[in-house]
């Protein structure tokens, strides 16, 4: 992996500087991650991005281009230049596992060790973390709306709305969160997500007829293939998708139209002409709302690109990463802190979760305490100690992980209506 190291924003250095000038650099410190509040309208959260973001810490450091340039741009002086010469992080991470469910307050991530090598991680656990949780919130919410990783399979296929790495990131958090695959490839030979894809408009425009086009995918692709059939008109795509592949077509793809209608429309010809086992996909605009609509339609899958990769789909996770504890001098014990902001304030000292759970296994309380509890049910866990990953469940795990955390909500906290946070997440003194 390349280095990370200049992933982030100046100001994070700058401070550096100062610490690295007045001693206090290697102070101990402990910064938390957490959203104060979920998008509007949304019941719970689930985290995403934390195989990534626990990569790019360990490959947080800096060449000595990388170090001398920021000395010319004045960002660092040369103290701090031989303090990052030699960098890298070798603190503690711990957090929720990657797909757990999250609430306002629930402290997701809390880095642990030095004053100075946790203030430059900032910028990239932010950027990282808001991205991916956002997508696979959204992801688990269309998941659940096409009736679980059992239901009806939804493939993403975004990448062409949004920048190129973050398609990347885009399709492993739509996989992590229930997704059956991918459009994109790079995503498959990084992470492992099932690749699928077939043909465009333009294949089918670019024959001398539309039967030309299908003849020409079924002989590369064989009859188990997925034809688009709405280039010209749906009924005689159908038809002509039909000839020349026989009753044994795979799938065939609607893109356009009152999808319900035309999925209604679709089923019966197939029938009628013997196709009965041919699957209908559809895509076009496609968001946890419009499949809801859709559950009664005679529709096999869903392919979502755009709601689920802009931010139309996926409101920002608005995680922040605070300070929460700090020693004043070196080997000095820990003290809280806090900001007291209006609408911005946050509690002091590093935070120890409990969840509780009804005699049904329904999620019914989350808090946190500043004491460690014993016997308790956290979803906190180790994730890096000493600057070494400690954590890397499959993506395979953490596709289960999510179904698992989401099969804990009531339904109500589950529907696609808007409503307030299921839980909000607030210290409680242990009694």
């Amino acid at each position: 992996m390349h280095r990370s190291g200049l992933l982030t924003d100046r100001y994070e250095l700058t401070m550096l500087d100062s610490w690295v000038r007045d001693g206090s650099a290697d102070h101990a410190a402990v910064f938390e991650a957490f959203a104060r509040r979920l998008p509007e309208g949304r019941r719970y959260g689930v985290l995403g991005g934390l195989g990534r973001l626990l990569e790019l810490i360990e490959a947080f450091t800096f060449d000595t281009e990388e170090v001398d340039w920021l000395v010319e741009q004045g960002a660092i002086s040369p103290a701090t230049a031989d303090y990052l010469r030699g960098f890298r992080f070798r603190g503690d991470v711990d957090g929720y596992a990657e797909g757990d469910l999250y609430f306002p307050g629930s402290p997701v991530l809390t880095v642990s060790g030095t004053l100075g090598e946790c203030v430059v991680l900032e910028t990239l656990v932010l950027s990282v973390l808001n991205h991916d949780t956002a997508i696979a919130s959204a992801a688990a919410r269309m998941v659940d709306a096409a009736g679980g990783t059992e239901g009806r399979p939804l493939i993403e296929m975004g990448s062409r709305r949004t920048h190129e790495e973050s398609a990347v990131a885009a399709a492993r958090a739509a996989y992590l969160a229930g997704f059956a695959s991918t459009s994109n490839l790079a995503a498959g030979r990084r992470f492992g997500v099932p690749t699928v894809g077939t043909a465009a408009h333009a294949f089918t425009l670019a024959h001398v007829s539309e039967e030309a086009a299908f003849r020409s995918q079924v002989e590369a692709l064989g009859v188990g293939t997925t034809l688009l059939v709405d280039t010209y008109d749906v009924a005689e795509g159908i038809r002509t998708a039909v000839k020349v592949a026989g009753p044994e077509l795979g799938a065939i793809r609607i893109d356009s139209g009152d999808l319900a209608e035309e999925s209604a429309r679709a089923r019966t010809m197939l029938d009628e002409l013997g196709a009965v086992d041919t699957r209908i996909i559809v895509t076009s605009d496609l968001d946890e709302y419009v499949i809801t609509a859709l559950a009664d339609a005679p529709i096999d899958g869903y392919g979502v690109g755009t709601r689920l990769v802009t931010g139309s789909g996926h409101p920002t996770a608005s995680m922040v990463y605070k300070l929460v504890a700090v020693a004043d001098s070196a080997g000095g014990e820990l003290r809280p802190v806090a900001k007291k902001a209006a609408d911005k304030a946050s509690a002091g000292g590093r935070k120890h979760v409990i969840r509780e759970y009804d005699e049904a296994g329904v999620l019914v309380g989350e808090h946190f305490t500043l004491d460690l509890p014993g016997g308790a049910t956290s979803p906190q866990v180790p994730l890096i100690r000493g600057g070494e990953i400690v954590h890397r469940p499959a993506l395979a795990a953490i596709r289960d992980h999510v179904a698992a955390a989401v099969a804990t909500l009531p339904s109500t906290a589950r529907e696609v209506a808007a409503g307030p946070p299921y839980l909000t997440v607030e210290m409680k003194e242990q009694s």
